[in-house]
């Protein structure tokens, strides 16, 4: 499960709170976390759809070209760091430093100690276009995966979903996306219908509600 990342390529992204303790309490951290992972990661990959759940979040993203990093000039990545790690290494720090970021926020908030987040993210590599579109699915629809029957995915503010349909300009990489659906219609269709979603089971990170 922990591959290696590589540039150019997708991957289904997932983490948890540590023994399952919560990770987002209030609407405020919601906010800060996205704000947070732009702030560390948009430099260094392309993300097309998420759900942050109260103890867990999804990504599916893609790897820039390393060729396309951003430069920090004093902080990390700089350029000899670019010139002299990979791609998967730079975004997998980037990860852990983000991770630790947001960790000290909650734990402050919280006046807890230790690890928030379980120590390594999960990630799977998703080879195969066809199911794309599945995965961006199943990522949407968390709130039946995990029996929150009483709110609806088109409304939940926490996923990528109503996003993806606003004109308005975001950090997500939604010309793409909407693309692999064939435009805002068949996107809104595709998530309609019922998945099973053991036809993309071998995509999926199976987790703890």
């Amino acid at each position: 499960m922990h591959c290696m990342l590589q540039e150019g390529c997708f991957y289904h992204i997932y983490n948890r709170g540590n023994d399952s303790v919560k990770i987002f309490y209030q609407n405020r951290n919601y906010i800060h976390f996205l704000k947070k992972y732009n702030e560390y990661l948009s430099g260094y990959i392309y993300t097309y759809a998420y759900c942050l759940m109260p103890n867990h979040f999804h990504l599916l993203i893609k790897v820039k070209p390393l060729s396309e990093f951003e430069v920090r000039a004093n902080a990390f990545p700089s350029e000899v760091d670019i010139s002299k790690l990979s791609a998967g290494d730079i975004v997998s720090e980037l990860f852990r430093r983000f991770f630790m970021s947001y960790a000290k926020s909650i734990n402050i908030q919280e006046a807890r100690n230790g690890s928030l987040f379980q120590k390594f993210f999960r990630r799977k590599l998703v080879d195969n276009e066809v199911y794309l579109s599945k995965l961006v699915y199943y990522i949407h629809h968390q709130l039946r995966h995990h029996g929150f029957d009483e709110l609806d995915y088109k409304s939940y503010p926490w996923s990528s979903y109503r996003r993806i349909l606003e004109d308005r300009e975001s950090s997500l990489n939604k010309k793409e996306l909407l693309e692999w659906f064939g435009g805002k219609i068949e996107f809104i269709k595709f998530h309609e219908q019922y998945l099973d979603e053991q036809v993309i089971g071998h995509l999926t990170i199976e987790d703890q509600k």
